[in-house]
């Protein structure tokens, strides 16, 4: 019986969580749970509160947690530093990857996987075991083999980027992957590999969070839920239906929605 009760457990909760910096509520009673399986789109203006809401989850210390609270299988994570909640399994891609000049792509790769693996209790992989793991993931984002001697994304094209961004994701297996404006800057050959790559790696056992502003990426990977965020909170949540609808119509359309919630 206890196993069941598990078993509808959220891979993520959040509950009315408040958030500021510098004195600044930025985050006014977020309501949000993902259960395994899933995948959810949160939409919104610029400077709505969605890139705030993923680097709260994520630990970035900017911010600060006055209600509220996010629970990730159950376990409350506030206390827990960035390094402790990436191995706890919260991957954030960022909207905009940094080069880090000097430092193997290959090498960050193994130890960021070896590190998630020694958490849960796995055996860590030695050099050769991982580069025949890493170069079957390769496969997965269509990246040749050559990026893996090169520094972290250095001289990467903004596709290239995102691509290495979903390759750490397909390695690192985490339960709930949150993908920043992924589509941001991608023509739309770069769009459909990376979007043919996020769908292989999902699973019924992860959840997905889509930050986007556009109906694109949507077209490529569709959510099983759509979020509109306004203000630092989510006034409408929807099926994918609604996402069409905010292309249709606009974001001013969600404005009596805002209203409502006021």
């Amino acid at each position: 019986m206890q196993s069941k009760m598990k078993e509808k457990q959220p891979l993520l909760e959040i509950s009315n969580l408040y958030a500021s910096t510098e004195n600044l509520t930025i985050l006014k009673g977020v309501n949000v749970e993902i259960n395994a399986g899933e995948i959810h789109a949160i939409m919104g203006r610029n400077g709505c509160g969605k890139s705030t809401l993923s680097k709260i989850i994520a630990g970035h210390p900017s911010y600060q947690i006055t209600d509220g609270f996010i629970k990730l299988s159950g376990q409350d994570i506030e206390s827990l530093e960035p390094e402790e909640r990436a191995q706890s399994g919260i991957f954030l891609g960022f909207q905009y990857p940094i080069e880090i000049p000097g430092v193997s792509n290959l090498e960050f790769l193994r130890v960021a996987t070896n590190a998630r693996r020694k958490y849960l209790k796995q055996e860590e992989l030695d050099t050769f075991e991982f580069e025949e793991l890493v170069k079957e993931k390769l496969e997965l984002v269509k990246m040749d083999s050559a990026f893996l001697t090169r520094s972290i994304n250095q001289g990467f094209s903004g596709g290239e980027k995102k691509r290495n961004e979903i390759l750490q994701m397909a390695l690192l297996e985490p339960k709930i992957a949150i993908l920043d404006e992924t589509d941001s800057g991608l023509d739309i050959d770069a769009l459909r590999i990376v979007a043919s790559g996020i769908k292989k790696i999902s699973n019924k056992h992860s959840g997905i969070i889509l930050i986007t502003h556009y109906q694109r990426l949507l077209d490529e990977i569709k959510p099983d839920f759509v979020h509109v965020m306004s203000n630092g909170k989510i006034i409408k949540t929807g099926d994918s239906k609604l996402a069409l609808d905010l292309e249709k119509y606009g974001y001013e359309w969600t404005d009596e929605f805002t209203n409502q919630n006021e």
